[in-house]
């Protein structure tokens, strides 16, 4: 038995540095399969963030873009104010320099129908061609009518002629040698 036991701790020895071997292996093979899988996590977060850094380089072109557009928007408009602004001083200009309509607007009540029956009066020498512009705000209707009107005389308009005036109803005159006259209805 003497010559047995020195062969025992060695197998022993040898058993013990294979289980050691093995646990190492099996600590090498797990860390390698960990480490590749925070390499694969890694991949995935540096995808993830060069698509986000790409979104927001593009939000930020866009923003840029848009702000663009709307700069030349807002120095659009603020030509089309200035050109409107002078527009309107020439048409002011224009407008004051007509002299007034030598026509004279009345009202009465219609003897056949029911409303109102408007009594245009030239008051000049001459015959007159005029737009007739009638709105109802009320019902939001409006008509145009041209008018031919004798020298010195009164002319009916109601709802024969195809207006039924009613208290409201805006009015107006026109004539291109002459300034507009406008009155709503009494």
């Amino acid at each position: 038995m003497p010559a047995s036991s020195p062969t025992r701790p060695k197998r022993r020895g040898l058993v013990v540095s294979i289980g050691v071997n093995v646990v190492l292996v099996l600590l090498v093979c797990g860390l390698a399969l960990y480490a590749f899988m925070l390499n694969v996590d890694l991949g995935d977060v540096k995808r993830r963030l060069s698509k986000e850094s790409e979104t927001r380089q593009q939000a930020e072109r866009y923003l840029v873009e848009t702000r663009n557009q709307l700069t030349d928007s807002l120095r659009e408009i603020e030509q089309l104010k200035a050109q409107l602004a002078y527009k309107e001083t020439d048409i002011q200009t224009a407008v004051a320099a007509k002299p007034a309509l030598p026509v004279v607007i009345g009202f009465r009540s219609s003897m056949l129908g029911k409303g109102l029956v408007a009594v245009i009066e030239n008051t000049s020498d001459r015959y007159l061609t005029v737009v007739l512009a009638v709105r109802n705000p009320t019902l939001s209707l409006a008509q145009r009518f041209e008018l031919k009107l004798e020298p010195r005389s009164s002319t009916d308009f109601g709802h024969l002629e195809g207006w039924q005036f009613a208290s409201g109803d805006e009015v107006g005159l026109f004539n291109d040698e002459f300034g507009a006259l406008r009155l709503t209805v009494p």
